[in-house]
């Protein structure tokens, strides 16, 4: 079988490689625009920063070596140009030549991936104004920052890659400005876990201004600052990572359906055209949750489903699960990751949706290192089912994220979930898993045993009447009267059983636990602030 495949990063390798692998006697071909393939875009940050040195390691695979390992014929530097799917053939240009050729198929992958937004507006043409996607762009960029004569970076775009950019370059002693035009850093997170992120960032160096469109760069030759609709902003370096677009204009005319440039796939890969598949960045899939179509410009996500689509070439008949949008990113001080649905999304989507937002230790406290996890939980009210999982934290959060995929992907709700036999050792985790724990507390948040505000009713007024209790391990808060937990064996002068009491710690353990006593002791109407003053500013007004 004669197969061809334009685009040669992660899911047409990956196809190709494959195919070959199914059936050594298939004639596979790739056909890439750039000279590169198999290489580590996700990586890219990283190199800028020093944290991985060498640029020959973010070649996976040259395409000799390719060649020679999977027995694909790999041409470079080819750009496809027009796709005839009655005639079964591709057009495609020689980019340093110009010349054209036409290759025929049995059957066709499109592969060819995305490219950076570029802004419609003045200045992006000007010296030490980047994007980074490919190796060159990564090489030409750290070029610029080992000169050591740039003090001051505006990255434009506060998603994975903007912030991973933005850490990299203050490793390199650079003072990062992030813009974004978004209400909040990283989508996929809600309003007040991206919140908690940003103020983050500021702390540790990056201070991000949402809600602002960059109008234009200027510089008289190199760039100097970078205009805004609120304010300008000095800068040495610009690094624009404001979002991606499918490279697919060239599929115009072919008959292939696509929305807003991105080819749309059946569960197999497949376009609405005969013998045509697409994956990657450049192809639609669907979402796990809803069924609906999803764009996933993922390296994961051009890998799982080009393995697929190997095998559907072949003859199986395998449908794609789907993705989650599983993101997690590394940040100064921080990890962040997330799957699902968001709270908002959830509601959007006919759920019912309950959350709970909880600080719980990452590991044994008693072992060096040992921290937290703030972790927001998502489950649908009626069926209980696991709807999302969003997680901060200076450990392992990838943990938590892939307990929460495998639970999603298998349907599970919160009493499937409940008491698995998850690893445990002081070093790794605590006894009780902290996604078990979280789990844990959003059933007694359900059934009622644990009554809270959550960090968003907090911010939005609703303890307005409530008096604030300081119940921290120390008085924390100012003008709030304390309890000490451990000495309420009764009803606690000063409290009337009938008042509204909002019940403040750290984290909300220890606020909860006074709950449980004061609910004993008759007290009616108390409430727990989820995730403490860890979480959330508390201030007391001085109306008493």
């Amino acid at each position: 079988m004669k197969i061809l495949v334009l685009g040669g990063v992660a899911a047409g390798t990956k196809i190709a490689a494959k195919l070959m692998r199914e059936d050594r006697s298939n004639e596979v071909m790739v056909l890439n625009k750039g000279k590169d393939i198999s290489y580590a875009g996700c990586g890219l940050p990283y190199y800028v920063g020093h944290v991985i040195e060498d640029q020959a390691q973010l070649i996976v695979n040259t395409p000799k070596k390719y060649s020679k390992l999977t027995g694909v014929t790999v041409l470079t530097e080819t750009e496809a140009v027009k796709v005839n799917p009655q005639a079964k053939q591709v057009a495609a240009v020689d980019v340093n030549s110009g010349e054209e050729k036409t290759y025929g198929y049995d059957k066709l992958v499109i592969a060819v991936g995305a490219s950076p937004i570029k802004p419609p507006i003045e200045g992006c043409g000007l010296d030490n104004v980047f994007f980074v996607r490919t190796p060159e762009d990564a090489i030409r960029l750290r070029e610029v920052v080992d000169r050591g004569d740039v003090k001051k970076a505006v990255i434009v775009g506060a998603g994975y890659i903007g912030l991973e950019i933005a850490e990299n370059l203050k490793l390199k002693g650079i003072r990062p400005f992030v813009l974004d035009m978004a209400p909040h850093v990283l989508p996929g997170f809600d309003t007040e876990m991206a919140e908690y992120v940003e103020g983050k960032l500021a702390e540790n160096g990056i201070p991000v201004v949402t809600n602002v469109m960059v109008t234009a760069i200027e510089g008289n030759g190199k760039v100097e600052k970078v205009i805004t609709n609120k304010r300008a902003y000095k800068a040495d370096l610009v690094v624009l990572s404001a979002g991606i677009r499918p490279n697919t204009s060239f599929l115009e005319g072919s008959g292939i359906d696509m929305f807003k440039g991105t080819i749309l796939t059946d569960a197999q890969g497949r376009t609405n055209m005969p013998d045509i598949y697409a994956a990657g960045d450049c192809a639609m899939v669907h979402n796990a949750l809803t069924g609906k179509a999803a764009w996933s410009p993922m390296g994961s996500t051009a890998n799982i489903a080009g393995r697929l689509i190997a095998r559907n070439i072949m003859g199986a008949n395998l449908g794609y699960r789907g993705v989650l949008g599983t993101a997690v990113c590394r940040l100064p001080g921080m990890n962040v990751g997330r799957t699902g649905l968001t709270e908002a999304q959830a509601g959007a989507e006919g759920f019912d949706p309950v959350s709970v937002i909880t600080v719980v230790d990452d590991k044994a406290h008693y072992y060096p290192g040992a921290g937290s996890f703030i972790i927001k939980m998502i489950a649908d009210k009626e069926s209980l089912r696991l709807l999302g999982v969003q997680v901060i934290g200076a450990g392992a959060v990838d943990k938590i994220v892939d307990i929460a995929v495998t639970g999603i992907m298998l349907k599970g709700t919160l009493p499937d979930l409940a008491d698995m036999d998850l690893a445990y050792a002081p070093p790794f985790s605590t006894a009780i898993h902290p996604f078990e724990h979280t789990l844990n507390i959003l059933m007694n948040k359900i059934d009622g045993t644990f009554e809270t505000f959550t960090p968003a009713e907090f911010a939005a007024g609703a303890a307005e009447g409530y008096e604030i209790i300081d119940t921290c391990m120390i008085p924390s808060i100012e003008g709030a009267p304390y309890v000490e937990l451990t000495d309420v064996e009764g009803p606690v002068e000063g409290l009337n059983p009938d008042e509204k009491i909002l019940l403040v710690c750290n984290k909300g353990k220890r606020a909860y636990l006074l709950q449980n006593r004061l609910k004993y002791y008759g007290y009616k109407h108390t409430k727990v602030l989820e995730g403490g003053i860890t979480f959330n500013q508390v201030e007391v007004q001085e109306s008493r």
